[in-house]
């Protein structure tokens, strides 16, 4: 493999940091209303409809959801109680429109045009059993320096979703090139948060020990077009941990054909 660009660290400082992000990730991954806690989707269509023990009629427009409720049904947004006909305007593919009912919160989410309810539960069984991501052990090996080459213009990239018939729109902002044992790589970096590319990657060990549709990684905003790529740090996509996640796949140009042994993976 290529030489580590993080040759300035001791194996020991190496090992504590990255001890310190998986703790980190854990423990969101234990918040109350996280990954862990989801314990249905529910699709809606264009006649009131409900959902068990959730309180409501629930019906979707093109533009929009509608919920139907009294006071009496405990079912609040933005502090305040939905009393009559709320009407709720989710935006494509963004994190969803929060109401509270009790301790659970039912999130409002649109995908691929289609409204759905997810609902999170801080009892949810899967909180109360999680024990831990498995990973392979951290190894500086696993650490690349890449070069960040920018599209002239930011381009939109459409992949899959582990839900059939859903599609994912990606801001893609450039490549990521790197070299593996001499061998020149490339992956597709899309816009991430607070101003992070975000990777989506799958590779030869990706439905074998890691998760099958992708994971994802995270990489710091080069200032001079050099990034480093940390495998250690890849992560599983929410999908991993539950079946009401709507993942992306990764895109068919960011398939390494190399096994990735760094990061997390398949949860037990």
């Amino acid at each position: 493999m290529t030489t580590s660009p993080i040759d300035n660290l001791t194996l020991s400082d190496f090992e504590s940091d990255w001890k310190k992000w998986h703790f980190e990730r854990e423990e969101g991954l234990r918040d109350s209303v996280g990954w862990l806690s989801p314990t249905a989707l529910h699709w809606l269509v264009d006649t009131d409809t409900t959902f068990g023990d959730l309180p409501g009629r629930w019906r979707a427009d093109d533009d929009a959801v509608v919920v139907t409720a009294t006071a009496a049904d405990g079912l609040v947004r933005d502090g305040a109680p939905v009393d009559g006909e709320l009407r709720i305007a989710a935006i494509e593919g963004a994190p969803g429109i929060e109401l509270r009912h009790g301790e659970r919160i039912v999130e409002v989410i649109r995908r691929t045009g289609d409204f759905a309810l997810r609902v999170h539960d801080p009892e949810a069984q899967t909180l109360a059993d999680f024990s831990g991501v498995p990973t392979f052990a951290p190894d500086p090996r696993w650490v690349f320096e890449a070069r960040f080459v920018p599209f002239d213009d930011a381009r939109t990239v459409t992949t899959g979703a582990v839900v059939e018939g859903l599609e994912h729109h990606h801001q893609a902002l450039g490549r990521l090139e790197f070299r593996n044992e001499g061998v020149e790589h490339a992956l597709i970096a899309f816009a991430g948060r607070s101003g992070a590319l975000h990777v989506l990657f799958t590779d030869a060990t990706s439905g074998v020990s890691t998760y099958p549709s992708a994971r994802s990684l995270t990489v710091a905003v080069p200032a001079d077009g050099t990034a480093v790529l940390d495998f250690n740090r890849a992560v599983n996509l929410p999908c991993a941990f539950t079946a009401y996640a709507t993942c992306p796949v990764a895109p068919p140009e960011n398939r390494l054909s190399f096994a990735v042994e760094a990061g997390e993976k398949v949860p037990s």
